[in-house]
C-alpha cells in the first residue's frame, strides 16, 4: 500500500495539472474558433458562392482577379510589404544588438522604453500624427520637406510616395515592440559564448554576423511571419490617407481597401469573401516558406 499511494498521488497531480493546462488554454481556443476559424469557414463559404447561396466554384475568384483595381492594389501592397519588410527585419535586429552589446543596461532601457512609446497609440491616432507631420504648413519639420521639393500636402501625398509614407508610419508605431522582444531574444544568449568570441579575436560586428543573428533566427523568422500578416492587412493608414487627401490617393489603394468597396460600397460580399481568400493564401505561403527554411518549430536538441 505504502508504494502504491505515491504512484496515485503523481498520477493525480499529473492529471491535475493537465486540466489546469487545458483551463488555460481553453479560453484562447474559444476565441480562436470564434474570431479566426469560424469566419474564415464563413469566408471560403460566401467566396464558393453567389448571393443567393449557389455553388459557383472559383467564379468569385476570376471575377475579382479580373477586375481592373485587383493587380494595382496588389501590387502596391506588395511593394509596401518589400520596403517593410526590409526596414523592421534589418533595422530592428541592428539596434536591439547595439543596444545589448554597446550602451549601458540602465541608458539601454531608457532607448526601448522610447522605442515602445509610439506603439502604445492606436493606429487612426499614429496616422494623424504623421499627417500633422507630412503637412509642410504645420509640420516642424516643414523645412525638411520644403528643401525635398514638397511645397504642399498634395505632393507629399502623390501616389508615388505613398508606399514610402506608409512605410514610414508602420515602422514608428510597430518597430519599437519588436525592438523590445529582440533584446529579449539577445539576452537569452550565454555570456560564455560572447566571452568565447571576444576570446577569439570576433569585434561586435563579426559576432553578431557569425553568432548572435544566427542564435536568435527563430525569432527573426517569427517577426517576419507576424510583420508580414500585419502588412497583408493594410487599411486604416491608407484610408486615413485618402480621406486627408480629398480622393488624390485611390480609395483601392490596398486589397483590404478593394475588399471594403466590394463589401459595403457594391453590396458584393462573395467577392469581399474572395479578396479576403487570396490575402489568407498569401500570408499563408509567406508563413510557410519563413517555418520551413528557419525551423520556426524545430525544438534544439540539449
Amino acid at each position: 500500500m505504502s508504494s502504491v499511494t505515491p504512484v496515485r498521488r503523481r498520477a493525480t497531480t499529473r492529471r491535475r495539472a493537465g486540466l489546469a493546462g487545458y483551463l488555460f488554454v481553453s479560453g484562447y481556443a474559444i476565441l480562436l474558433l470564434a474570431f479566426g476559424i469560424f469566419p474564415t469557414v464563413y469566408a471560403f463559404f460566401l467566396a464558393l458562392t453567389n448571393d443567393r447561396g449557389q455553388f459557383t466554384g472559383l467564379n468569385q475568384f476570376i471575377k475579382v482577379a479580373q477586375d481592373y483595381r485587383f493587380a494595382p492594389a496588389f501590387l502596391n501592397i506588395s511593394l509596401y510589404l518589400v520596403m517593410w519588410l526590409l526596414s523592421v527585419v534589418v533595422l530592428t535586429v541592428v539596434v536591439a544588438i547595439v543596444l545589448r552589446s554597446r550602451m549601458r543596461p540602465r541608458l539601454s532601457a531608457i532607448f526601448r522604453f522610447l522605442y515602445y512609446l509610439p506603439g502604445a497609440l492606436a493606429g487612426v491616432a499614429s496616422v494623424l500624427v504623421w499627417l500633422f507631420m507630412l503637412d509642410p504648413a504645420v509640420s516642424p519639420v516643414s523645412w525638411l520637406l520644403r528643401s525635398l521639393g514638397f511645397a504642399d500636402f498634395a505632393a507629399v501625398l502623390s501616389p508615388g510616395d505613398l508606399p514610402v509614407i506608409l512605410v514610414l508610419i508602420a515602422f514608428w508605431t510597430g518597430a519599437g515592440g519588436w525592438i523590445v522582444v529582440m533584446y529579449g531574444a539577445l539576452n537569452n544568449i550565454p555570456d560564455e559564448v560572447l566571452e568565447a568570441a571576444r576570446t577569439d579575436g570576433a569585434g561586435p560586428w563579426k559576432t553578431a554576423w557569425h553568432i548572435q543573428i544566427p542564435m536568435i533566427r527563430k525569432w527573426i523568422a517569427y517577426m517576419a511571419i507576424l510583420a508580414f500578416a500585419g502588412g497583408t492587412q493594410l487599411f486604416v493608414e491608407p484610408q486615413m490617407l485618402q480621406t486627408a487627401s480629398l480622393g488624390r490617393v485611390s480609395p483601392t489603394w490596398s486589397p483590404n481597401q478593394l475588399a471594403y468597396v466590394y463589401a459595403f460600397q457594391h453590396g458584393d460580399f462573395n467577392g469581399a469573401a474572395a479578396i479576403s481568400i487570396f490575402l489568407l493564401a498569401l500570408g499563408l505561403i509567406c508563413a510557410a516558406l519563413l517555418v520551413t527554411r528557419s525551423d520556426l518549430f524545430k525544438v534544439d536538441e540539449s
